[in-house]
């Protein structure tokens, strides 16, 4: 079977069981999320952290709620890393640096999982277990809770209340990532990954000489990278490492799992706005992006330019021989629509323009299909934009489900998608104007890209890398901290904010103006002012970058 058929039937076969569970999953999240009735497990929880379930909150407790809980877990993982020689398995690991501790603390809890070390010889099983996978399950609820918050601000009216982010936070968290990390791991430990408390196993390397190979509770950890888009490895060959990810089957489940929450998250919307029609629209725009970033990607890797890819017939350079060019294309491709950052093939080493897409998917604002929850309050966002500019095309007041986007709904919805831009490029240019780009494996257009894609990456709380870059000092790891910091939660508040507006409003009758939401027209609408917005930002830096490596 030739490479490319195979790579048809993989990327197919993930399209129909992606299809196949929209439905009765995101059927399953709306009941999460709507229920009225609390577990025993879910009442003790609450009464630990002295929460009224009953009561709801309008969007600045709301967001102080998320900022609050975020800053405490930022402490307790910061604090946990810095004295891990002390905890039980720490398998003799020294306290983590400053600087990598704070960056490691904002990776992890603001769902990027961008990594300057390498896990295996910094991390021990404690701080894997205690400290970053339980950011994986939070930050990933969190991310679902502020969606959930900007749906109740469509669906409600007249009011200021848009729930309780830590009954929707607990509720994911133990409904929904519990249970279905749980099935997840052991249908992984069968495909073969790791999970042990083991410290490590000696191996006969191909020369004879002897290596040993860390072990510990790989498959736990890597469910729940992969179903909350983290993207954090155990190993710092993340998901390239046969203990994270052995087979192509593997392989599929883990891409599975990825894209599981983000493309049934618009099966809530639509339930939640009585409206299941205008969930359909939103997953169409998704997966016409979607289906666009990956058939460029694979493209561009299996019929890869230069002298040497076209000597052996394939980009195989950095791609991990289990999967092929096709496998590891499509795993870049997803990884990056989303905000999940996991790697199985060195991006540092695709192909100019194969390089580009991956980064290309990051700039769209992670919304084909995005992070879990931060994709569909993206889409959202955007969907807000595209109605006002049709508003003003034909001269009326837009609205979208009933609701006026007026002067201060388009503010917060052009604060969100401003702010990644500034980071992005104010970061790039911070480290060529201090000489800290420097650092980066190559000069001229390649450098370029290995520094662009870093601040992209981290802005974008994706978290993977050109890798071809030092970022293990305290400069990169400082300003990639903050970039990751205001990257996440400054769109948070914004959405919230734009929630909070929504649901004090009283919704307006549909006329003979208003702009049909739910029909293919709107949805090529939304999929081109995302294009649009893209191209007319980072264009010149793209253009200085992969397309002149790639010309």
């Amino acid at each position: 079977m030739s490479t490319t058929v195979a790579g048809v039937i993989f990327i197919v076969s993930l399209a129909a069981a992606v299809v196949a569970v929209h439905r009765p999953f995101g059927d399953y999240l709306f009941r999460v999320v709507d229920a009225r009735k609390h577990s025993r497990v879910e009442r003790g929880i609450y009464t630990i952290v002295g929460v009224d379930p009953a009561s709801e909150q309008s969007w600045g407790v709301y967001g102080r709620s998320v900022l609050a809980f975020s800053a405490v877990s930022i402490l307790f993982l910061y604090g946990l890393l810095r004295l891990q020689q002390y905890l039980w398995l720490n398998l003799g690991m020294a306290p983590v640096t400053d600087h990598i501790a704070w960056n490691t603390a904002v990776s992890f809890v603001t769902n990027t999982n961008w990594q300057a070390y390498s896990g295996e010889s910094t991390m021990g099983h404690l701080a894997q277990m205690a400290g970053l996978a339980v950011q994986n399950f939070v930050s990933a609820a969190v991310g679902i809770a502020v969606a959930v918050a900007l749906i109740r601000g469509f669906a409600r009216s007249r009011t200021e209340l848009l729930g309780n982010f830590w009954v929707d936070l607990i509720r994911i968290t133990l409904r929904v990532l519990l249970p279905v990390s749980i099935i997840g791991a052991i249908v992984l430990m069968i495909g073969g990954v790791v999970q042990n408390l083991g410290g490590g196993t000696e191996i006969t390397t191909l020369t004879g000489g002897t290596q040993t190979v860390p072990g510990g509770p790989v498959a736990s950890q890597e469910v729940i990278k992969e179903l909350g888009t983290n993207g954090g490895g155990f190993y710092n060959t993340n998901s390239s490492h046969p203990f994270e990810n052995p087979t192509t089957w593997t392989n599929w489940v883990q891409l599975f799992l990825i894209l599981l929450i983000p493309f049934s998250m618009p099966r809530v919307f639509g339930r939640m706005a009585g409206q299941n029609r205008q969930g359909y629209a939103i997953a169409a725009v998704m997966a016409l992006l979607a289906i666009a970033g990956i058939t460029l990607t694979t493209v561009f890797e299996l019929h890869g330019g230069g002298t040497v890819p076209a000597a052996v017939g394939a980009a195989m350079e950095g791609k991990e021989v289990r999967f092929g060019v096709a496998d590891s294309a499509v795993f870049a491709a997803i990884t990056t629509l989303t905000s999940t950052g996991a790697v199985n093939s060195f991006h540092d080493s695709y192909t100019a323009l194969g390089g580009m897409m991956p980064m290309l998917n990051m700039m769209l604002g992670e919304v084909a299909p995005g992070g879990t929850g931060s994709g569909l309050y993206g889409m959202l966002v955007l969907a807000t934009i595209t109605v006002f500019v049709a508003g003003l095309m034909v001269g009326r007041t837009p609205e979208y489900l009933g609701k006026k986007i007026g002067a201060r709904e388009i503010k917060f919805a052009s604060l969100y998608f401003l702010i990644t831009p500034v980071l992005v490029l104010t970061g790039t240019a911070a480290a060529f104007a201090t000489g800290n780009a420097s650092t980066a494996l190559h000069t001229g257009p390649h450098g370029l890209s290995e520094v662009l894609y870093a601040f992209t990456s981290t802005a974008n709380n994706n978290g993977s890398a050109f890798a071809g870059i030092t970022v293990n000092t305290p400069w990169w790891d400082t300003a990639t901290g903050l970039a990751m910091l205001l990257g996440r939660f400054l769109p948070i508040i914004f959405v919230l904010g734009l929630a909070g507006s929504l649901a004090r409003q009283q919704p307006v009758p549909e006329s003979e103006g208003t702009l049909p939401t739910h029909r293919p027209l709107f949805v090529g609408m939304v999929a081109g002012v995302a294009i649009v917005l893209v191209a007319l930002t980072f264009l010149p830096a793209l253009a200085l970058g992969p397309l002149a490596e790639g010309l």
